[in-house]
């Protein structure tokens, strides 16, 4: 196979999903930080969301996985811890993908303002952790469902 172009790559890696979160791209969720040739190497960097996901090893599983069904043989994933990862990385389309699957996107204010069911703005929080640490458990007081807000980090 001949060489793919650093577009090419980023073009692949823009088709995996986050594990925990489907409808949104390990890309567009902003933890791939980089892709470069190193001669015939593939480097892909990739910044874990936090220092304990325990994402992490399925994440590197998926981004080797997918490289090599492209037909890449050489890959090397590197760990870049600095700077930590940040819910400012996430492009608009995860944002609005999160809201359109029904999890509150993260918001400056330290919540979210609107219910990604009803639009409604009357909120509670009910927990400070949802399904995974990054997310926190709330309700919508005007249709009464509950839903998660991926907190700010």
């Amino acid at each position: 196979m001949t060489q793919p172009s650093v577009e090419q790559v980023w073009e692949w890696l823009e088709t995996i999903p986050d594990p925990e979160i489907p409808v949104i791209t390990l890309v567009d969720l902003g933890i791939i930080r980089n892709v470069e040739f190193l001669g015939e190497t593939c480097v892909v960097s990739v910044t874990p969301t936090y220092s304990g996901c325990p994402a992490t090893s399925m994440i590197n599983m998926d981004i080797e996985t997918r490289l090599r069904d492209c037909g890449m043989t050489d890959i090397k994933l590197k760990q870049q811890l600095a700077p930590a990862w940040t819910t400012d990385w996430m492009s608009d389309k995860a944002r609005d993908a999160l809201e359109k699957y029904g999890i509150a996107p993260p918001q400056p204010a330290g919540g979210p303002q609107r219910c990604p069911h009803c639009g409604g703005a009357h909120l509670e929080k009910l927990s400070q952790f949802g399904s995974t640490p990054c997310k926190a458990q709330w309700r919508c007081q005007d249709c009464l469902e509950p839903f998660e807000y991926f907190k700010c980090i």
